[in-house]
C-alpha cells in the first residue's frame, strides 16, 4: 500500500484554499500568516498529537512549467499542502488530531473550501480523506519504529557519543565502572517527549557533569 510503510503511515493532503475577493487579506495569506506563528519543536502543536513523525504544511501557488516534453498546466486555486508520517491507522490519527489540537486546525483549515471543522470528528475525517493523495516518498528518517522506539534510540546514540567523547583518555578501569553507571542511569532514563531532540541532551552520569 503506497500510503503504509511498515507500520508507519504516510498521509499526504491538498485541500483547496478558499478565493474569495472580498478577504483581507486573501485566505491564502491568513494561512501563511498563522503557520509563521507556530511554535516548533517540543511545543509544537502536531508535537502533542499522538503519534506524529513529523509534520509539514505548506502554501502551493501553481504547479510550475519545466518545460518540453511536459505540458504547461495551471491549478484552478492555491492548495494547503499537509504532510505527515505516524504511527498507526488514519481513522485512529485523524481521531487524534481533532480531539487534541482543534484550535490549531480550524484556524488553518476554516480558509479551505468545504472545510466543516474539527468539532465533528466524523465530518472531519471525511474531509480529510477527500483531499488525500496517495503518498509516494516517506521521510528518511522515519522508519518500521514507533516515535517512542525512534527517540529512544536518538537519545541512547547521543548518550553513548557523549560517554565516549568524555572519556577518552580516562583510566580503563575507572571507565569501566563508570561505563556500568551509565548503562544503569540509560536504562531507568525517560524516553524525551516528541520534538525535544533538536538540542543537544547528555546524560549525567559517573560523577561527570560536562
Amino acid at each position: 500500500m503506497a500510503n503504509q510503510s511498515g507500520s508507519v503511515y504516510g498521509l499526504t493532503l491538498l485541500s483547496p484554499i478558499l478565493n474569495d475577493e472580498h478577504a483581507v487579506p486573501s485566505h491564502d495569506l491568513q494561512i501563511r500568516k498563522y503557520l509563521a506563528t507556530l511554535p516548533t519543536g517540543a511545543d509544537s502543536p502536531f508535537a502533542i498529537a499522538p503519534g506524529t513523525h513529523l509534520a509539514r504544511l505548506v502554501v502551493m501557488d501553481d504547479v510550475i512549467y519545466v518545460g518540453m516534453p511536459a505540458c504547461e498546466e495551471h491549478l484552478n486555486s492555491k492548495y494547503l499542502v499537509f504532510e505527515s508520517n505516524f504511527d498507526g491507522d488514519l481513522d485512529t490519527y485523524l481521531a487524534g488530531l481533532a480531539t487534541t489540537i482543534p484550535q490549531h486546525l480550524d484556524a488553518i483549515w476554516s480558509h479551505c473550501t468545504g472545510y466543516p471543522g474539527a468539532g465533528d470528528a466524523q465530518a472531519f475525517a471525511r474531509y480529510m480523506k477527500a483531499c488525500q493523495i496517495d503518498t509516494t516518498f516517506f521521510f528518511a528518517a522515519v522508519n518500521d519504529k514507533s516515535v517512542t522506539e525512534t527517540l529512544v534510540a536518538l537519545q541512547t546514540q547521543r548518550a553513548v557519543a557523549d560517554f565516549v567523547a568524555t572519556h577518552q583518555g580516562v583510566d580503563p578501569a575507572q571507565t569501566q565502572r563508570e561505563f556500568i553507571e551509565f548503562i544503569r542511569i540509560l536504562k531507568v532514563t525517560p524516553p524525551p517527549p516528541p520534538g525535544i531532540m533538536g538540542p543537544h541532551r547528555n546524560l549525567k552520569t559517573g560523577g561527570r557533569n560536562e
